[in-house]
Formats: structure tokens, sequence, C-alpha cells
């Protein structure tokens, strides 16, 4: 029985047969697997059971915050000339920094921009948590305060 996932082999918990030699000389002194009995195959569903927990409720708190920014407003401040042309851009970077002032912790890789945003005005953007889990978030890119 595995006890972490082997390349080409199988997952942790799985029941796998192998060679004597294979088993004897590699899996079983490095630490990857154990002789299969029926307590280890208990302790191993426990602890499939515990994981699967843990990731439901990682996974209920990640659609609670896909909830509240799809009802969030930011506002991301870029310099810009008098026909609303951005000097520079603004990518993920400058979202996720405006939604951590508003107590919200994504990261980059999270925000999917189809390109930068190079221009004034109100954009949709597409914020991917998990794989089943996305939504998308209002960004009003406005005028530097100068001051």
């Amino acid at each position: 029985m595995l006890i972490q996932n082997v390349e080409f082999l199988g997952k942790s918990g799985d029941v796998v047969e192998v060679k004597a030699g294979y088993a004897n000389n590699f899996l079983l002194p490095q630490g990857l697997a154990i002789v299969s009995t029926e307590h280890h195959k208990r302790m191993v569903e426990k602890h499939k059971a515990k994981l699967l927990e843990i990731e439901k409720q990682r996974l209920a708190s990640l659609r609670t915050l896909a909830d509240q920014l799809s009802k969030q407003s930011i506002n991301v401040e870029a310099n810009a000339n008098d026909e609303g042309h951005l000097y520079g851009s603004v990518g993920a970077q400058e979202i996720v920094s405006a939604l951590k002032s508003n107590g919200f912790s994504i990261t980059t890789d999270q925000v999917r921009l189809e390109g930068v945003l190079k221009e004034l005005g109100l954009y949709t953007v597409k914020v991917q948590l998990h794989q089943e889990i996305s939504t998308e978030l209002k960004v009003w890119v406005v005028p530097a305060a100068n001051g």
C-alpha cells in the first residue's frame, strides 16, 4: 500500500502489486509504501475521509469569498492623459493591491486579465479562485489624484 504518491505507480492509499525486489529495496526503505493489512486500509480510509472534509470546508470558504468578491467594486488609480489613455497600464498586481487594501487576499495568478488595462473606465475582471470556482469583479480605473 502506497503511503505517498509514486510516479507511474499510484497515489497515496492505493494498493499496488510490485515485484518483491522493488518493494524490499526501494518502496519500503524509502518510506513510500507499507505492507497492506486491514488495519492500514482502515487508517487510510479515515485519513481520506478527513482530507475530503478539509477540502469541502476549503471549497465552502472559497465560494463565500467568490460571492463577496462579486459584490465588490474597486478603484485603481493610474496616471492618464486628457483622452483617458494611461501612461502605463493596470495589471493583475495593481488589482491585487487594491483588493488587499479592501481586506481581500488573493494572488496575482488568480486574476485572469485578457491583456493589461490601458484606458480609464470600468472593467469586469475574472478571478479564478479554484478550478471549479470563479467570479467576476468590477474594477474602475480612475485618474490618479495629483495632490
